[in-house]
C-alpha cells in the first residue's frame, strides 16, 4: 500500500481526518507517520468487496457529523465507486457486496439500502456510449438476475456461477430472520416476485408495516387491496387512508375511505382542534355533518351554529335538535357553581382594585390560556389571558394588553398574590403554567416564585380525564373542554370563551371546599374516604432565570 492515499479524497462535509497511525521502525526504533487511507474509491481493480465494505464501514463509524448527512455523502461515494467500473462489472459486484453483508451484522441493512440507492442513481446517470457493452448491459438490467448470471458464466468465471442460488438462499435467510426491509428491497430490485400473501401477512403478523406497504406497491393493486382491507380488518385506519390516498385505490374502497375520514375528524375535534378538522373535511357535506355532529356531542353550540350557517346545515340541525340540546345540558356552567360575575381585567385602575379583592381572599383558583399553534417543531404562542377564581367571582387578566401598557404593575400585583403567604393557590398542573408564563414574560419576576400552591392534580393522581374527569367524579359533572384549542388572542373574547375560562379557575375552588368538608366531617370513618391535601402544598421557585439583585428585590417587595 502507498504510504499516503486518500479515500476517495475524504470530504471535509463528512467530519473525516487523515487517520495517523504511528508504525514502530525497527532500524532506528523511531515511530514513522504513515497514512492508513485507501484507494479503493479511484481504482477497484484488485480490490474485493469485502474489502471495499470494511472500509466503507471504517468511513462510516469515524465520521462525526450527522447520520443523514452521512448516508448522502457515502452514498456519492458508493455512487463514485460504480462509476470507475468495477470489475468484472457493476451488477456483479453489486451483488458480491449484498452477499457478504451479513457479516457486517449490525451495518448490513443500513449498508444494503447505501449500495442499492447509490446503483440506482447510478442506472438513471449511465448512458454514454463509452462504456464497455458488457458492463453496461449487466447494470442496466441488474433485476434479471438469470441474465447476471449467464453472464458470469460465458466468462467462465468460476467464483460466480452460484450467483442465483446464492442471492435466493441469502434471502431466503433474511426472511427467516425477519429481516423484511432488506428483503424487500432486495426482491424488489432483483425483481424476484414471491407468493404475495403469505409473505404480507407475515410482515403484518409481526407488525413491519413499512416494509408490507413496500412490498404490496411492488407486487401492485390486488396485493395492495389486500394490505387495506388487513388494516381496516384490524382497525388500524390511519394505515388504510394513507395506502388508500397513496395509490389512489379510492373508488376501490369508498367506505373504509369515509370512514378514516372521519376517523381523522374524530382525533381532532378530540384534541380541541376544530378549525383543522373543518380544514381536513375540505367541504365534503357528509364529513361536516358528521363535524357538526361531534361538535354537538361536546356541547360546542357555537361550532355548530358556525358550521350550520356557513355550509346551510340548518335541516340537520332541526333533525337533531332534541338531541343536541340533552347533549349541552351534560357539562358544568356558571350557574352551576354560583358564579356572580366575570370580570376581564385589562386596566391599570382595574388591575389595582382587583388586586386588592384577590388579597382578601384565603384559597383561590388559578389558570391561564394561549393560542395552540399547530406548526410542529414550533414554539408555543405566548399565554393569553390569566384566570384568578374566588368562590363567587373570576377575574380574567388580559396578559398580553397590560405587559404591554403597564408591565411593571402586572409584575407588582401579580407578585403580591402568588407570593403571598396568607392565600393558598388552587391549581391543576399549574406548575407547567408557571414555566409558560415565565417563558412568555421573561423578565416579569411574579411567575418565578409561587407560595403555597396546591396542585389538585397530584391530590387526585389516580383521576382520569384531566380537569373535567375530577370535576365529574366529585362534583358529578364535567367540564365542556372543547374550546381550550380556540383563539385566545383574538378581542374580544366570545361569551362561551370567557365561561370556558372562568369555569376552568373556579371548579378547582368547589373540588377544593367539596372534598375539605367531606373529610372533616365527623361520619367519615374510613381513613381511605378522606383526602390529605395539606402534605401537597408546595412552594414554587424557578431558579434557573433568577439574579441575585432580583431576589434581594423581590424579598423587599414581600416584606412591604
Amino acid at each position: 500500500m502507498r504510504k499516503r492515499t486518500r479515500f476517495s479524497e475524504k470530504t471535509s462535509s463528512m467530519g473525516f481526518e487523515e487517520n495517523i497511525v504511528k508504525l514502530p521502525d525497527g532500524t532506528n526504533k523511531t515511530c514513522q507517520e504513515k497514512t492508513i487511507s485507501v484507494h479503493a474509491f479511484s481504482d477497484l481493480t484488485h480490490v474485493s468487496p469485502v474489502v471495499f465494505l470494511y472500509l466503507l464501514k471504517e468511513c462510516y463509524a469515524h465520521g462525526t457529523c450527522k447520520a443523514a448527512v452521512k448516508f448522502r455523502a457515502l452514498q456519492q461515494q458508493v455512487y463514485n465507486v460504480l462509476c470507475n467500473s468495477p470489475q468484472p462489472g457493476v451488477a456483479t459486484f453489486v451483488l458480491q457486496c449484498l452477499y457478504v453483508l451479513p457479516i457486517f451484522e449490525l451495518h448490513s441493512e443500513g449498508f444494503s439500502h447505501l449500495i442499492l440507492s447509490a446503483l440506482g442513481r447510478f442506472q438513471k446517470a449511465t448512458t454514454t456510449s463509452a462504456d464497455p457493452l458488457n458492463a453496461k448491459r449487466l447494470a442496466a438490467r441488474l433485476t434479471d438476475v438469470e441474465e447476471v448470471v449467464s453472464e458470469l458464466k460465458a466468462q467462465n468465471d468460476y467464483r460466480f456461477n452460484t450467483a442465483k442460488a446464492s442471492i435466493e438462499q441469502y434471502l431466503f435467510g433474511l426472511i427467516e430472520s425477519q429481516s423484511y426491509m432488506i428483503a424487500v428491497t432486495l426482491l424488489e430490485h432483483f425483481s424476484i416476485r414471491q407468493s404475495g400473501h403469505s409473505f404480507l401477512f407475515k410482515m403484518i403478523e409481526n407488525k413491519e408495516f413499512s416494509a408490507a406497504e413496500k412490498w404490496a406497491t411492488f407486487m401492485g393493486r390486488p396485493v395492495l387491496s389486500i394490505l387495506v382491507q388487513e388494516y381496516a380488518n384490524r382497525n388500524m385506519l390511519k394505515n388504510a387512508y394513507v395506502t388508500i390516498k397513496k395509490n389512489n385505490l379510492q373508488e376501490d374502497f369508498p367506505d373504509i375511505y369515509h370512514k378514516c375520514k372521519e376517523s381523522i375528524l374524530k382525533k381532532l375535534a378530540e384534541k380541541g382542534c376544530w378549525d383543522v378538522a373543518e380544514a381536513r373535511a375540505k367541504g365534503d357535506r357528509q364529513l361536516l355533518q358528521y363535524l357538526v355532529f361531534l361538535a354537538m356531542e361536546a356541547g360546542y353550540s357555537e361550532k355548530v351554529d358556525e358550521l350550520c350557517e356557513c355550509y346551510s346545515l340548518e335541516g340537520f340541525l332541526k333533525a337533531k335538535g332534541p338531541e343536541a340540546a340533552i347533549l349541552r345540558s351534560q357539562f358544568l356552567s356558571l350557574n352551576d357553581l354560583a358564579v356572580e360575575d366575570v370580570i376581564w381585567v385589562d386596566e391599570f385602575e382595574s388591575l389595582h382594585n382587583v388586586t386588592f379583592q384577590i388579597e382578601g381572599c384565603k384559597v383561590i383558583g388559578l389558570d391561564c390560556e394561549w393560542k395552540p399553534n399547530f406548526v410542529k417543531g414550533s414554539q408555543p404562542n405566548k399565554v393569553s389571558i390569566m384566570q384568578i377564581a374566588s368562590d363567587k367571582l373570576v377575574f380574567i387578566f388580559d396578559l398580553i394588553k397590560l405587559y404591554e401598557k403597564v408591565p411593571d404593575a402586572l409584575d407588582n400585583c401579580l407578585t403580591r398574590i402568588l407570593q403571598s403567604p396568607r392565600i393558598l393557590k388552587l391549581g391543576y398542573n399549574f406548575q407547567c403554567d408557571l414555566k409558560q408564563l415565565a417563558h412568555s414574560y421573561g423578565d416579569l419576576e411574579c411567575f418565578k416564585h409561587c407560595e403555597r400552591l396546591l396542585d389538585v392534580q397530584n391530590v387526585f393522581k389516580e383521576a382520569h380525564g384531566g380537569l373535567s374527569g375530577l370535576a365529574e367524579k366529585i362534583l358529578g359533572v364535567g367540564l365542556n373542554k372543547t374550546r381550550r384549542n380556540s383563539n385566545w388572542e383574538q378581542r374580544p373574547l366570545s361569551k362561551n370563551q370567557l365561561e370556558y375560562a372562568a369555569l376552568d379557575a373556579v371548579a378547582l375552588i368547589h373540588i377544593f371546599r367539596r372534598v375539605d368538608n367531606h373529610s372533616q366531617s365527623a361520619d367519615v370513618s374510613d381513613v381511605h374516604d378522606k383526602v390529605e391535601w395539606k402534605s401537597h402544598i408546595v412552594s414554587y421557585v424557578d431558579n434557573s432565570q433568577r439574579s441575585p439583585k432580583k431576589n434581594q428585590k423581590m424579598k423587599k417587595q414581600l416584606k412591604a
